[in-house]
């Protein structure tokens, strides 16, 4: 974080200081809320959370070298005390933003923004030094934390948004402004929460609205209602995608023997060839997402596509694949999964298997609502129509419904599976893995399947070899 006194940050935020012998003694590390991240120099940020209060750990956390502690209340030990820490921590990300000279740039969407992300990162970077939100922190606590690791010398601040309702997003724009916009998709994640596809429109474009006049929204023009955000935005907008409509485009798509994405992208400054070191068709749209990010901030076609060709994932559990000694290779996507993220990794997976027998180790979609039969159904189904060979259907309810679409678009008898939990899925698949064979797993996070891919991974040699 950039250098801040007590006296500063207690003005900014409001609060009140305790037991602070010099106020103007600097906070110049990041703020942290788990005490057990704290080094010299950081504020630790006391929140109250269902099982454990940070208050509880003030003490702990100034042994380790924090200058003071975020508190509600006095802890005996240099505090500001606050109303409200989540909203003291927002308003001291306000304030660190607006006093910094990068450019924001803000993503949000229904899938991909993890990895969209991770790819904008590692493609601004090789030109300037950036700083992105680790993993999924998209939230209104997640969010400012990694506003507030950025420093005088960052040029770039890359912002993931995530949203579960109307008004999210535009919360978070407000903590962190943005200069440049992203919407990748609206799907159906969360469409249980939101009530419809329209209703997640209403909410993603809210980041579009923040944008200022002179600010830039980068939008899917593969996506009708993604598109139609340009009329909410007195921005510039740029189009991404592979219709020819779009200012930043992929032609020749196809993908390696396996499984990663080759294309040729075109930007209005050029043309250049990327193949991804990343897996699945789905990663094209991500890249050019990211290809029209660095577009607008200055970078050449030729740069992007170096850039693209060289990042990996930076985020555990998505499409991250690994070959055991025999030959296995396990496809860990166990992080999430929504309609489209699930649909993107089976694809990935009948690409990554060509001659190879191939498993789907799935679980359970969350936040569905009304939609989660069908939704269910449709990827169980799915999986037969993209010759998948095995699928292993792991939970409850809503795996018997992905066991039962998969029977029901084809005589599989027992190539599909249902099972009660992850250990029996291990079982099974400890007893007929066989060398070549390729495993898909993938779960909403609530499901925990990665202790499957985990399992596999740590026993292999309890596989049997036929």
């Amino acid at each position: 974080m950039i250098a801040l006194s007590l006296a500063e940050i207690a003005s900014v935020v409001g609060g009140q200081t305790h037991d602070i012998p010099d106020p103007s003694v600097q906070v110049h590390g990041p703020v942290v809320i788990d005490s057990r991240q704290v080094k010299d120099g950081t504020l630790f940020a006391a929140f109250v959370g269902e099982r454990v209060d940070g208050h509880d750990y003030a003490e702990q956390a100034v042994r380790a070298g924090a200058v003071a502690v975020l508190a509600q209340r006095p802890v005996g030990v240099p505090a500001i005390v606050v109303e409200d820490v989540q909203s003291a921590l927002g308003a001291l990300a306000r304030h660190v933003v607006r006093r910094l000279g990068a450019t924001l740039v803000a993503l949000t969407g229904s899938a991909g923004k993890t990895s969209t992300k991770d790819l904008i990162a590692q493609v601004l970077r090789t030109k300037a030094p950036t700083v992105f939100t680790p993993g999924s922190l998209n939230n209104e606590i997640g969010l400012p934390l990694t506003a507030l690791t950025a420093t005088e010398e960052t040029r770039f601040l890359v912002l993931e948004m995530g949203a579960r309702g109307i008004g999210h997003i535009s919360y978070l724009t407000d903590l962190t402004p943005p200069k440049v916009g992203l919407v990748l998709n609206v799907g159906t994640a969360h469409i249980g929460e939101f009530g419809g596809r329209e209703q997640i429109a209403q909410a993603k474009g809210e980041l579009v609205e923040a944008l200022p006049e002179d600010g830039t929204a980068i939008l899917n023009a593969d996506d009708p209602l993604v598109r139609a955000m340009a009329s909410r935005t007195k921005a510039k907008v740029i189009l991404f995608g592979e219709s020819g409509e779009a200012d930043v485009r992929a032609e020749n798509v196809r993908l390696t023997d396996s499984g990663q994405p080759a294309f040729s992208l075109r930007t209005p400054s050029g043309a250049s060839e990327v193949t991804m070191r990343l897996y699945g068709e789905h990663h094209v749209s991500n890249a050019l997402a990211a290809a029209a990010v660095a577009h607008e901030l200055g970078m050449s076609a030729s740069e992007i596509a170096t850039a693209l060709s060289e990042a990996g994932s930076l985020s555990r559990w998505r499409m991250e694949v690994t070959e055991r000694p025999d030959g296995v290779t396990i496809v860990n996507d166990a992080y999430n999964a929504n309609p489209e993220s699930m649909r993107a990794a089976l694809r990935a997976l009948a690409a990554m298997g060509r001659g190879r027998r191939t498993w789907a180790v799935l679980g359970k979609m969350a936040e569905l609502g009304d939609e989660a039969l069908a939704e269910h159904d449709a990827v169980g189904r799915l999986a037969v129509r993209l010759n998948v060979g095995k699928l292993v259907a792991v939970g409850g309810r809503e795996a018997s419904w992905l066991q039962l679409g998969a029977y029901n678009e084809g005589s599989w008898g027992e190539e599909s599976v249902h099972v009660s939990d992850a250990q029996a899925a291990v079982d099974l698949l400890r007893s007929e893995l066989r060398p070549g064979d390729v495993v898909l797993v993938k779960a909403s996070r609530s499901v925990g399947l990665e202790s499957v891919a985990q399992a596999l991974l740590d026993a292999e040699g309890e596989v049997s070899a036929r």
